[in-house]
């Protein structure tokens, strides 16, 4: 009598169910993601403990926001990353929705022998006027007015910015054109713009390494990248007329009094906002995510992470100079994943 399923040739459909299987866990252990440089050291940590706990693996790639945005567009990554929020009509065109995931402060940072961080004092319209070109040397009039006693070298200023399409650059020239006229009209405000004067660097890490190599630069980066390449940031004074120093208290109170509830797709814009203490050039990095995902289970494996990091992150995101999202923006944000968020027959992913 012939056996209907031969030991081997039973062992041959296990194996391969077994190789099935082990693919398709291989492939959901890893989330995909792509753009912000502005974020990277807090998704990067975020992401190492998340692993530690979970064995889930997030390949983020660091490419700028116009990067990312691009990216998710083409639906080559799971989910992008924009410090430039998208307008409600964009979102709607591409069929994307966006939600607040961090916040933390642009910085100006300079390179100049003997003066440490915190210790140059820069008004808006000199900074402004130093990215136009107008202000060309470190011991202008227009700076030592609100530097007295700091030995200004009589060296020429070099300026650095983002090559790149990027959030923070929007961020900077969002905060340049609310506060110069002249850079409104000569520059405007986008992720990349015709710079009248300048290196180029790509990304904050390309920034930061100008600055950190070129005697005389001054440069714009996300805080944490001030921080771990030990760069020099400087005083602003804000819109109260208060010259502040970049700290995570100050972002703070520069976003609290964001109006998240009442902004169309949370788009939201930190810059120039008013109080004593607030940070001028405050912004928050954004979630991009397509509305219908084909692959439910892997969209659900990208909300998991990112939920996790909402409600256990908050201590790494501090320990880095950021800003966690306020609870009350968290729950918003995940009653809007169950009901912008679903799959190809309309059902909701989350939770």
């Amino acid at each position: 009598m012939k056996r209907k399923n031969p030991p081997f040739k039973s062992f041959l459909v296990a194996l391969a169910a077994v190789v099935g299987l082990a693919a398709q866990a291989q492939a959901a252990s890893t989330i995909t993601g792509a753009g912000a440089t502005f974020p990277y050291p807090i998704y990067s940590k975020w992401a190492y403990t998340y692993n530690q706990k979970t064995g889930v693996k997030l390949n983020y790639q660091s490419i700028g926001s116009g990067g990312g945005i691009k990216q998710i567009k083409a639906k080559t990554v799971d989910f992008g990353a924009s410090d430039a929020p998208l307008k409600p009509e964009e979102l709607d065109q591409a069929g994307l929705m966006q939600f607040p995931m961090i916040m933390g402060g642009v910085v100006p940072v300079v390179h100049l022998s003997g003066i440490g961080a915190n210790k140059l004092k820069l008004s808006a319209a000199t900074l402004a006027d130093i990215y136009l070109g107008k202000i060309t040397k470190w011991n202008d009039p227009k700076i030592a007015a609100d530097n007295a006693g700091l030995p200004l070298p009589n060296a020429n200023i070099t300026v650095v910015h983002r090559a790149d399409g990027s959030g923070t650059t929007w961020i900077f020239t969002n905060y340049l054109a609310k506060v110069s006229s002249d850079w409104k009209q000569k520059v405007g405000n986008d992720t990349a713009v015709q710079w009248p004067v300048g290196l180029g660097g790509k990304g904050n890490e390309g920034v930061a390494a100008f600055v950190g190599k070129i005697e005389g630069a001054i440069g714009y980066v996300e805080y944490a990248y001030a921080l771990q390449n030990k760069l020099a940031s400087v005083q602003l004074k804000n819109r109260e007329g208060h010259f502040v120093t970049p700290t995570a208290e100050n972002f703070q109170a520069a976003a609290a009094g964001a109006d998240w509830a009442h902004a169309k797709g949370y788009y939201v814009v930190l810059t120039d906002q008013p109080g004593a203490s607030s940070w001028p050039i405050t912004g928050a990095s954004f979630i991009l995510l397509h509305k219908t995902q084909q692959n439910a289970e892997q969209a659900k494996n990208v909300l998991k992470f990112f939920n996790w990091s909402y409600h256990n992150g908050t201590q790494d995101a501090l320990a880095l100079d950021y800003i966690p999202m306020p609870p009350t923006v968290v729950k918003m944000v995940e009653e809007t994943w169950q009901k912008e968020l679903h799959d190809a027959a309309g059902k909701s992913i989350w939770p």
